[in-house]
């Protein structure tokens, strides 16, 4: 991997693209295996760049000249003012709704331009997708003058918050006697959390964005708690967000996200370390002994003990030894660089972990038991537990951001497949960014090196195991696979959004409906398969076949145990499908069809 030129596949691209399209994910599987997305070292460093100025420094100047405190050098003398800890909330807050935080930049599927969010949000006519159909004052599915002055409203009132010096507290005062910078003015939050939940409620990718499932509680507790109160309801939330997604990882997908996702990371040199991760590269590229033991003693039992022991811990050095773990844990997230890339979350995680738990330890009353009433308590862990727990009984209700399922590898997802030269027709869409492949033609590559670049985000999805499935649903039903040109649908939902965080909920079947109303695609152009996450309580997974000019033409589900079990590029065939329902529909282009439009010049490439 150059510096400035990306680790490309060992393929010659044009003989390449005429390969079928499971024995391309082979290839690339095995590519990703070794050299994950190939980045050159230039774009990882492009993003520490951003995370240490703009984020971390950026937001440790913007605290403590607007708090007056000492400057940002003097670590020692602001790193547990609580005034600071309220503002690196409210800079996270503003950066990722602005959209230059989370989901940003190459790794997000963001070349040309890098920023989606702001580009996309303030402007008239592109897609929103509000979350419930029942609320409302919000129908429709286009963005119009209200939303981008609710939006811009959002923002300037999370700026105000953030900028404006802090406030005496009397609770404060009682239990941090010396304590001169106060705390932001609770009056100044009550407009962003208001208009968190109003955007949320138009446009649930604001809401997300936002990362709002967290901030917002937080910026809750911040306005209405007394200080003791605050910090033991901060503490709450923190583990909650920790253990809810340890618990998620329970099961049979977690163990398939942890190979793929350490051969992406620029942090881990060694190619024979990588492949170890795998139960027999290149033949078999399940996860291996030592993949199960970093997902499931690395991962969920770090995420479900340690943050017990810091919420309940009265010890010094055990407390010492779990922030350390949990810090460690973070740096380790964003050493990976994963695709959604949140990286300032994780930094301000691993922030929080000192502040919340050293800077004001529970042996100084700061523990879950000092609470002011038992009552609260309940409330609180109550208020926190809903979403978690409603969203993993029922994932098509609830995002799986709310749903605590980060990294969990049980999501809700999409790929497309468009007949030859169909994908153009996305250019229709009001939007700010054109197709992923035609930003990198524009950035440089080769056209042919552009597509064989998206396809291996494609075979990213396939070593996962809902890409089993969706691939499996995919040969089912369209006998022209090989010909068509097949998308991820994150990074697609990205070029017409601005945002993904690894959501389905974004590019489900409304957002396809909200596409068509203006890529106008014919029955048969653009065939979506879509899965929701696996259910507790479940062993499958339920899939749809969405016809962009027809909707839902087809529902089904799959065994999450069939689906682990096979390797990326199902060597021995689609996995089992249970279909549940078909609609009647016109036939799709057949093989003849296809080969006449690739006579006239069409194909993978389209």
């Amino acid at each position: 991997m150059g510096f400035i030129e990306p680790d490309l596949p060992a393929v010659e691209p044009e003989h390449f693209l005429r390969l079928p399209l499971m024995e391309r994910m082979r290839i690339l599987a095995v590519n990703w295996a070794e050299h994950g997305f190939g980045s050159p070292r230039v774009v990882h460093t492009i993003y520490i760049l951003k995370l240490i100025v703009l984020y971390a420094l950026g937001g440790i100047v913007v605290a403590t000249t607007t708090s007056h405190l000492p400057a940002f050098w003097h670590v020692s003398q602001w790193w547990n003012q609580p005034i600071v800890y309220q503002k690196a909330i409210l800079w996270t807050v503003l950066l990722e709704s602005i959209g230059i935080a989370g989901s940003w930049g190459p790794l997000a599927g963001k070349v040309k331009p890098m920023t989606g969010g702001i580009r996309f949000w303030a402007r008239p006519r592109t897609i929103r997708l509000r979350p419930w159909t029942w609320v409302p004052f919000t129908a429709g599915d286009r963005r119009g003058w209200f939303d981008i002055t609710l939006y811009a409203a959002l923002l300037v009132s999370v700026a105000v918050a953030l900028f404006s010096p802090g406030v005496h507290s009397d609770s404060l005062s009682a239990a941090v006697p010396g304590n001169t910078s106060g705390l932001v003015n609770p009056a100044l939050l009550v407009a962003p959390i208001v208009l968190l939940v109003l955007n949320g409620l138009r446009d649930k990718t604001i809401f997300l964005a936002a990362r709002g499932e967290q901030y917002l509680p937080a910026l809750f507790f911040f306005a209405v708690l007394p200080f003791v109160d605050m910090i033991i309801a901060l503490k709450l939330l923190i583990v909650v967000v920790w253990v809810g997604a340890g618990v998620s990882k329970f099961g049979k997908h977690f163990a398939l996200v942890v190979p793929p996702m350490v051969s992406n990371s620029p942090s881990v040199p060694f190619t024979w370390f990588k492949r170890a991760h795998y139960r027999d590269f290149p033949r078999d590229l399940r996860p291996s002994r030592i993949a199960d033991v970093m997902a499931h003693v690395g991962g969920t039992t770090v995420e479900v003990i340690a943050p017990l022991v810091l919420l309940f811990s009265t010890n010094r050095w055990l407390t010492l030894a779990a922030v350390a773990v949990m810090v460690i844990f973070h740096l380790f997230i964003v050493s990976t660089f994963p695709l959604a890339v949140p990286l300032e979350w994780n930094a301000l995680f691993a922030y929080a972990t000192v502040f919340l738990f050293l800077g004001f330890p529970n042996w100084h009353g700061y523990g879950v038991f000092d609470i002011s009433s038992p009552w609260l308590a309940l409330g609180l862990i109550a208020g926190l537990l809903v979403f978690p727990i409603l969203g993993n009984f029922r994932p098509d209700k609830v995002s799986f951001l709310p749903s605590m399922r980060q990294y969990a590898g049980n999501w809700a997802s999409a790929v497309w497949a468009f007949a030859p030269g169909a994908e153009g027709k996305l250019d229709q869409v009001t939007r700010s960014a054109k197709n992923q492949v035609d930003q990198f033609v524009e950035f440089g590559y080769e056209p042919a090196w552009a597509e064989v670049t998206m396809q291996q985000v494609v075979a990213w999805r396939t070593m996962h195991s809902q890409g089993r499935g969706l691939f499996s649903v995919l040969l089912k039903n369209l006998p022209d696979l090989d010909a068509r040109t097949v998308r991820e649908g994150e990074f697609l939902c990205n070029s017409v959004i601005g945002f993904n965080f690894g959501d389905g909920h974004l590019h489900n079947a409304d957002f396809v409906a909200a596409v068509q109303r203006e890529a106008r695609f014919e029955p048969g152009e653009a065939i979506v398969v879509w899965v929701e996450s696996q259910a507790w309580g479940s062993k499958v997974q339920h899939y749809q076949v969405i016809d962009a000019a027809l909707g839902v033409i087809e529902r089904g589900a799959w065994k999450v145990a069939d689906a682990v079990a096979e390797q990326p590029w199902l060597p021995n065939g689609p996995i089992p499908l249970a279909v549940t329902w078909t609609r009647p529909q016109p036939a799709l282009p057949g093989p003849a069809e296809i080969r006449a439009e690739q006579a006239h010049g069409h194909g993978a490439l389209a």
